[in-house]
């Protein structure tokens, strides 16, 4: 698969990442993220999750840290909501994107995927579309019981050294999820390797998205 790389444009300088739970962000994107921090030396990170209360805020704050080490700017935001209720909080859940778009303007958006079958995703991806209508929006996928992966669209291609640095990160921060049967290293490496197969990635590796709306000016 070739990469379309188009001239003239402006660097990617900011960044919006949204996840409804303490581990969405890093299990979605956190490679993509590790890469583009990596990349550029003055990429600014807004990282908000919705939902995190007591020892999963903790963990919530201490995994972006570790995600965003690399990062010139790092603006991280925990909410309080409650986890699996999002939408009969939706109102004040509204606020809070619509506080977002009043003061930030990234060039890239990271939020869940609209066929989510979690209710609290799917939420969080309509109003990330709502607030940020003249965006670039990828949309990732969290794996989980619900038998929910789509068809994504987009990929990027990530180092073998990368997505082992992810799965690590996962499990060193999340601990309160390492009981769970779908949280394991075979999970998350197989999702990269498959995507990896589709992008047809130089190491083997690669996260998804739903690129659902792209200008492209050359």
């Amino acid at each position: 698969m070739f990469p379309l790389s188009l001239s003239g444009g402006e660097p990617v300088r900011r960044v919006l990442a949204v996840g409804c739970h303490a581990d969405d962000i890093e299990i979605g994107c956190g490679g993509t993220l590790l890469t583009l921090t990596r990349a550029s030396h003055d990429l600014e990170v807004i990282w908000v999750v919705l939902a995190a209360r007591d020892e999963r805020e903790g963990e919530a704050r201490s995994s972006a840290a570790a995600y965003l080490a690399s990062a010139a700017q790092a603006q991280i935001e925990i909410h309080g909501f409650r986890e699996s209720f999002l939408p009969y909080n939706g109102g004040e859940v509204k606020e809070v994107f619509q506080d977002l778009a009043s003061r930030i303007d990234p060039q890239l958006v990271f939020t869940h995927m609209r066929d989510d079958l979690h209710q609290d995703h799917r939420l969080a991806c309509e109003l990330t579309w709502n607030a940020f209508r003249n965006h670039v929006v990828l949309e990732y996928e969290v794996p989980k019981v619900d038998g929910d992966l789509g068809r994504p669209n987009a990929y990027v291609p990530l180092t073998a050294a990368v997505a082992e640095e992810k799965i690590a990160l996962l499990h060193e921060h999340f601990p309160s999820q390492t009981t769970k049967h779908w949280f394991d290293p075979e999970t998350f490496r197989g999702l990269m390797r498959l995507r990896g197969v589709e992008a047809v990635a130089p190491e083997r590796y690669a996260e998804a998205f739903v690129a659902r709306k792209l200008a492209l000016v050359p």
